[in-house]
Parts: structure tokens; C-alpha cells; sequence
């Protein structure tokens, strides 16, 4: 009998490591944000280099170099933990399915956003390009979360928890969530915080985006709320509930952060906290959709029948009122 090969990492590593990607990418938006809002975006003004005549920034280019080459070592820091989790996928064993290509997903879209990267100082900051490097980042966080979930998982089938309106109206959510996040895109644009006094802003009357995007967010809470308070009805799993709940906790906290920047004419300080909600309203829109559904171990034998949700007990059938028999005169 062939004894199966011995694993070169634990699942707890794994898990550690694909964790770690979240984390990277969301500091990374942060980071990035924070290179803007210093106005440091060509603090190195191309691209391999910091300088024509160096890769790295000099004495003489001052804080905003410092902060925009430091920005860019990050990416080799997300590069080593994207590489060491695809390695660690690789000396798994038993082998994940799906979890390779997943891993392979996460180092070559940070490959992809260091080139975006480029392009956008090339560009001299163009909104444009820096509204796609920043929505790359959250298909990035997509990649990286659907990973962490993936190893967390057994290899059996996913099995629905809960009915199929509920699904729907969950993947709805999805797209208010994504549709909230490009139109900031187009709101910070509009805006003020370019990166560079120079840069260009993309033309769009910053009172109407901003209303646009404020609507969206009400939709989006609306959602929200429905979906929450319809998972409780129907008796779906617990963490479906709580997930939905969490997601409607932080779009209120970034909801907060968004009305108060807005009219506190957009300090650096809160900037930089909305962009970190958006990741974390992201995530935890992420969260929900998962929670919709599980997977079960390959041979569990209830692996390909869903859960139906608890119906309430019916109720008794009335019964005829009884009545003493006649009694003969």
C-alpha cells in the first residue's frame, strides 16, 4: 500500500500565509493613499528608477521621495509573502484543488499593479490610471480572500444555506458594494488630493459624483438591512446573520467618515481612514457572500444536498366541537 506523502507545511501556515496576503494588499491601499495625500505621487519622478540616475531616492528629493520609494518597496514586501504562500501551496499535500491557480492569482496581479504602478507616475498621476491601480487592489483582495477562505475549506462541494431569493439579493448587495467603490474612484478624482499640485483631475463636478456616490451608499445600507433582517427570518445559519450585521456596522463607521470629510473639506487624516473602510466594507462584503454557502468534506455523504432553513411548526388542524349522542325519549 502506498503511504501518502508527507506534507511540508501545515494547514495552520497555510492559512497564516494566505491571512497575510489580506493584510498586505488592504496596508498597501493605505500606504498608497498615504503617498497622495502627501502630495509625494512623483516624489520619484519615473518609473523603474526613483531617478534618471538612481533606483532609490536621494537626500536631495527630501520627504516625498523618501514616502513614494517607500511606498514602492512594499510591493517586494507583498511579492515575498505572495511567493512564499504559493510555494507553501505547492509542498501542501494532500494538494488543494483549486488553490494553485488562486495563489498564482494573487503574485501576478501584484506583478500587474507594480506596471499600473508605473504607468500611473509615467501618466504624471492621471486620474484615470490611478482609479484603475486602485481597483485592481480590490480584485486583489477578491483573489487573496477567496484564497484564505479556499484553504480553509475541505475539498468537497459548495452547498447552498440558504434560499435562492436570499442568494440573489446578496449578490445584488455585491454590486451595490462594487458600484459604491468605483463611483469614490470618480469622487477622488474629482477631488483635491492628487498627489502632485501638477496632476490633472478628471473634469467631473465633485457635488455631483459625490451626491451620486452618497446615493449609492444609501442603497447600499438598504440592502444591507433587508438582507440582515431576512436571514434572521428565515432561520439561516447564524454566521450569515453575523456577517451581514458586520458589513452593515462598517458602512455605517465609513459612512460617518464620508459625511464628516466631506464636510470638513476632506483632511488628509480622514482620507486616508475612508480608504481603509473602503477596504474593510470590501472584505467584509466579501464575508457575506461566503456566508451564503459551505463546503463540505468530500465524503460526506449530505455533501450534495442543501440545508433547508427551520420552518415553524404547523399549526394543530381544528377539530370538530363534540356533542353528547341523543338519548332515546
Amino acid at each position: 500500500m502506498k503511504r501518502p506523502d508527507r506534507s511540508l507545511v501545515s494547514s495552520t501556515l497555510l492559512r497564516r500565509l494566505a491571512f497575510a496576503n489580506i493584510v498586505a494588499n488592504a496596508a498597501i491601499v493605505v500606504t498608497g493613499g498615504a503617498v497622495r495625500l502627501t502630495a509625494s505621487g512623483l516624489g520619484c519622478p519615473t518609473w523603474p528608477r526613483c531617478t534618471d540616475e538612481s533606483y532609490t531616492a536621494t537626500a536631495e528629493m527630501g520627504m516625498h521621495g523618501a514616502i513614494e520609494f517607500g511606498n514602492r518597496l512594499l510591493t517586494f514586501v507583498l511579492v515575498l509573502i505572495a511567493g512564499a504562500t504559493l510555494l507553501a501551496v505547492l509542498a501542501y499535500r494532500p494538494r488543494r484543488r483549486g488553490v494553485v491557480p488562486l495563489a498564482l492569482a494573487v503574485v501576478l496581479g501584484i506583478v500587474a499593479q507594480a506596471v499600473i504602478g508605473g504607468i500611473t507616475v509615467r501618466t504624471q498621476l492621471h486620474p484615470s490610471i490611478v482609479g484603475i491601480h486602485f481597483v485592481v487592489s480590490m480584485l486583489l483582495l477578491l483573489v487573496a480572500y477567496a484564497l484564505w477562505r479556499r484553504v480553509s475549506e475541505p475539498d468537497g462541494r459548495k452547498v447552498p444555506v440558504v434560499p435562492p431569493a436570499l442568494r440573489s439579493l446578496t449578490w445584488i448587495t455585491v454590486a451595490a458594494s462594487a458600484a459604491v467603490i468605483v463611483v469614490g474612484v470618480a469622487v477622488t478624482g474629482s477631488g483635491p488630493h492628487a498627489g502632485d499640485a501638477d496632476a490633472v483631475r478628471n473634469g467631473l463636478d465633485p457635488q455631483t459624483v459625490s451626491q451620486i456616490h452618497a446615493d449609492l451608499v444609501f442603497l447600499l445600507v438598504g440592502l444591507t438591512v433587508g438582507l440582515w433582517l431576512a436571514l434572521r427570518a428565515v432561520g439561516a445559519p447564524a454566521r450569515a446573520a453575523r456577517a451581514a450585521l458586520t458589513l452593515l456596522l462598517v458602512e455605517l463607521g465609513q459612512g460617518l467618515i464620508g459625511f464628516v470629510q466631506y464636510f470638513t473639506n476632506l483632511p488628509a487624516l480622514l482620507v486616508g481612514l475612508h480608504m481603509l473602510g473602503s477596504c474593510l466594507v470590501w472584505l467584509a462584503t466579501l464575508a457575506v457572500l461566503w456566508s451564503t454557502h459551505e463546503r463540505r468534506p468530500a465524503n460526506d455523504p449530505t455533501s450534495d444536498t442543501a440545508p433547508t432553513p427551520p420552518t415553524p411548526p404547523a399549526a394543530p388542524a381544528p377539530t370538530e366541537p363534540s356533542h353528547p349522542a341523543p338519548t332515546p325519549a
